[in-house]
């Protein structure tokens, strides 16, 4: 079954996007390759639903993390061989004998593109085929955790057709037949084979390119569990985006699978949320989160209510659209999908009164799932009072704001409890609003 994460949840956790600012995918965007850049998307589109795969994955990464490998080959010669092997897939060999002819009288006749063209694909990749052969007889070493990949390097290399292979070849060494011979088997008899060392390439690239974001900003590995366990811990859980973020510890399981947050604007609600929803979304990846430690049982999904705008084509406003969202999260709930759901700030579009009846009777509803986990934050504290007394599988967390004198000051540290912070009025005053306008 395939992970669930609609766009607004994408949005919301800001996870797509290969240049958009601070998004997930650009943090780890550092592929050399085109082939592994398609991979990176296809992990980032498609996150794992099974702890065994997750890990396995993970394991991955953390041997190249060890190793500290490095891209073997230049990444331009490389697009020239990329380019090169896959030009080729059916011609017999009469047909590419021809073209070698071709090219060659091309050459006598003073037209050298074409010639020039495919002599630098083909020599290219006699030598880069020679320095990816040193490289993966490096990584095929019994503690690798790629021992099925690395078939596709193990079924090329030992192909008798390629014998030639290891023999240094100079540009320009080898007559029309040879060329023809070689051209022949790299493009045409052995395309699927050169296809799948391709692609094991490309998975190389991803590895190496999550290692390096991973050693670099002291990322670690989560550890997956089987689906029912219905636990996710975190420890220090940060958001990877942000340089010396503070990080904060949240454990959600069946007996307390609920956070209610509250704290003042600014303090940092938000922005926890996030951190937390990218990390279970990063975890099922694969991939490192920004936290000191983590263990989760695999989710079937995440939904999140953060930034939801209105509709004016559909004519819908902010409250209604968050209304729909929050149905459209109630309908996935129902059917008893163990799921992550984020709500921020519910129903905000709407008057206090009726904002503290919503929440209060959503949080009371959404709180009987007990194969979900909830965050769900407010300012509104007086519902927390309530559900305080009601249900005993919630969490109460609340960021703190420290006051200097008129000044506020946000720590981003959760404590237990429900905050009683009001400094909304103070900012404003600090701000000098009503002077101006007065």
């Amino acid at each position: 079954m395939a992970f669930i994460a609609d766009n607004q949840t994408l949005d919301d956790l800001n996870i797509r996007g290969r240049y958009k600012n601070n998004s997930l995918y650009s943090i780890f965007n550092q592929t050399r390759t085109h082939g592994g850049a398609q991979l990176m998307d296809s992990m980032f589109n498609h996150p794992l639903t099974n702890e065994k795969e997750i890990n396995r994955r993970s394991s991955i990464f953390q041997y190249f993390q060890r190793k500290a490998w490095q891209f073997p080959v230049d990444t331009e010669e490389f697009g020239v061989m990329e380019t090169y092997l896959l030009s080729g897939g059916g011609q017999g060999w009469v047909s590419n004998a021809l073209q070698v002819s071709r090219r060659r009288s091309l050459k006598a006749m003073g037209l050298m593109q074409e010639y020039q063209l495919f002599n630098k694909g083909f020599y290219t990749t006699i030598g880069l085929l020679r320095q990816w052969h040193a490289f993966f007889q490096q990584i095929d070493q019994p503690d690798n955790p790629l021992q099925d990949e690395l078939k596709a390097f193990h079924q090329l290399y030992s192909h008798g057709k390629l014998s030639w292979l290891m023999q240094p070849v100079q540009e320009g060494s080898l007559n029309g037949l040879q060329v023809a011979n070689h051209d022949h088997q790299l493009r045409n008899s052995l395309h699927d084979d050169m296809k799948a060392f391709l692609q094991l390439i490309y998975l190389v690239d991803v590895c190496i390119a999550v290692a390096d974001v991973a050693r670099e900003k002291s990322f670690v590995y989560a550890e997956a569990l089987p689906h029912g366990e219905r636990i996710i811990d975190v420890k220090d859980c940060r958001h990877p985006g942000l340089d010396k973020a503070i990080g904060n510890d949240l454990t959600l399981e069946a007996h307390s699978n609920m956070l209610f947050l509250t704290g003042a604007n600014m303090a940092g609600k938000s922005t926890f949320m996030k951190s937390f929803g990218v990390a279970v979304y990063m975890a099922h990846m694969g991939f490192p989160v920004a936290a000191r430690s983590m263990r989760f049982s695999v989710r079937d999904g995440i939904f999140s209510s953060i930034n939801v705008p209105d509709n004016l084509d559909m004519g819908y406003s902010h409250f209604y659209a968050e209304v729909l969202r929050v149905k459209n999260v109630a309908k996935e709930v129902a059917t008893k999908k163990d799921l992550l759901v984020i709500f921020d700030e519910l129903f905000k579009g709407t008057n206090v009164k009726d904002a503290y009846d919503a929440t209060l009777a959503c949080a009371e509803a959404f709180a009987a799932y007990r194969n979900c986990a909830f965050i769900i934050s407010t300012h509104i504290i007086e519902v927390g009072t309530v559900l305080q007394e009601k249900n005993p599988n919630l969490q109460f967390f609340f960021l703190p704001t420290v006051m200097e004198g008129h000044i506020p000051r946000y720590t981003y540290r959760m404590q237990p409890g429900i905050t009683s912070d009001r400094h909304g009025m103070m900012i404003i005053e600090n701000e000098k609003i009503l002077d101006i306008i007065g």
